[in-house]
């Protein structure tokens, strides 16, 4: 008898686990259809996929063809060696045009490698000051504000109030409107200052974010890069060099 229901239970408990596992199996395989026709939607279509009667055909070279049967832009990317993409579809008729579509794709993703690369977050820095702060402090501060505004961060400049100072606030604006003054070369004023509890607070803004400041750099270092190569290979920098040592 015992046997018997043991035997029971073991098949019950297979049974089951068959019917979970072939959950599973249905769960994942619907997961990977919805992903395959995600992807596949956000691709533009392409050659045999595009099926409209009549396209606005762009020819590899950017020329307006005009409207054409998708018969005609399809036997002309052919002859050309090339594909037909899609690349306005609400338009009426869509746009398509003659391209390279794997090296379009390739471009892309390097492009969007190269604005990931160079996107960063602008941080916001902060810098303290005594209501009573010496000049050489004061300066020290200065340049490291000066060095994040560069830099394409934003600063947070704050003044911190002992005891008495509270009853002061007008000048913390001064001492504020000073550092604003100082650094105006660098960024501009975002927040005016604003009492804070026991502090005051004012934010200064880059002049250029994080992305024109990397922008910049990368081109600098490619101009030093090609001046070097230049003076290495005997160009205009190298000839100048004995000019200049005379």
């Amino acid at each position: 008898m015992g046997v018997g229901c043991a035997s029971r239970r073991s098949s019950a408990v297979r049974v089951e686990s068959s019917r979970s596992s072939a959950r599973d199996a249905s769960r994942f395989a619907v997961a990977d259809t919805r992903m395959k026709e995600e992807l596949r939607i956000s691709d533009p279509r392409t050659n045999d996929r595009i099926r409209v009667p009549e396209v606005r055909l762009v020819g590899p070279n950017g020329e307006q063809v005009g409207v054409v049967r998708i018969e005609v832009a399809l036997r002309l990317a052919q002859d050309a060696d090339l594909d037909l993409v899609e690349v306005a579809p609400n338009s009426k008729p869509p746009v398509v045009k003659i391209m390279d579509y794997g090296k379009f794709k390739y471009e892309a993703a390097q492009k969007a490698k190269e604005a990931r690369r160079n996107q960063a977050n602008t941080i916001l820095k902060e810098v303290r000051f005594r209501l009573k702060i010496e000049a050489h402090d004061y300066t020290t501060k200065l340049k490291r504000a000066e060095g994040f505004l560069k830099a394409g961060d934003k600063v947070k400049a704050m003044i911190l109030f002992r005891g008495r100072e509270q009853s002061r606030p007008e000048q913390g604006v001064r001492l504020l409107r000073k550092f604003a003054e100082d650094v105006a070369e660098f960024g501009t004023v975002e927040s005016s200052p604003t009492i804070d509890g026991r502090n005051m607070v004012m934010v200064v803004a880059p002049h250029k974010n994080k992305s024109e400041v990397k922008t910049e750099q990368n081109a600098q270092r490619a101009a030093n890069k090609e001046a070097a190569r230049s003076a290495a290979h005997g160009g205009p920098a190298a000839d100048e060099a004995p000019a200049a040592a005379e």
